[in-house]
């Protein structure tokens, strides 16, 4: 079983930037497709990005899309989210998710999909 853990969230001003860090633990990273979620209050969660096992696919959500970077350093067992021109809206706790798949290019945006959870980070965006 994989161990997740997200840091780098914070209070930001509308039009900044914010980097996200999920650090996994337990078993071999680069064996897990990732995937970026986000929950703000009173609302279901929802898909914001993914990353294939390689870091070679990636998918976002069209709310954020031309936003939001994924990236993964397998080396360093972590995943990356950066999120920049935020909005009062990208207010939310963000988990980050993992999927042990045997393909290299598999990427979902499925939350189903995604056994292994974070306990999230929250971001706040004042306007």
């Amino acid at each position: 079983q994989v161990q997740l853990v997200e840091s780098g969230g914070g209070l930001v001003q509308a039009g900044g930037s914010v980097k996200l860090s999920c650090a996994a633990s337990g078993r071999t990273f680069s064996n897990y497709a990732m995937g970026w979620f986000r929950q703000a209050p009173g609302k279901e969660r929802e898909f914001v990005a993914a990353i294939s096992r390689s870091g070679r696919s990636t998918t976002y959500a069209s709310s954020v899309k031309g936003r939001v970077t994924i990236s993964r350093d397998n080396a360093k067992n972590t995943v990356y989210l950066q999120v920049n021109s935020l909005k009062p809206e990208d207010t939310a706790a963000y988990y980050c998710a993992a999927r042990q798949t045997g393909s290299v290019s598999h990427i979902t945006g499925v939350s189903g999909n995604y056994p292994y959870w974070g306990q999230g980070t929250q971001v706040t965006v004042s306007s």
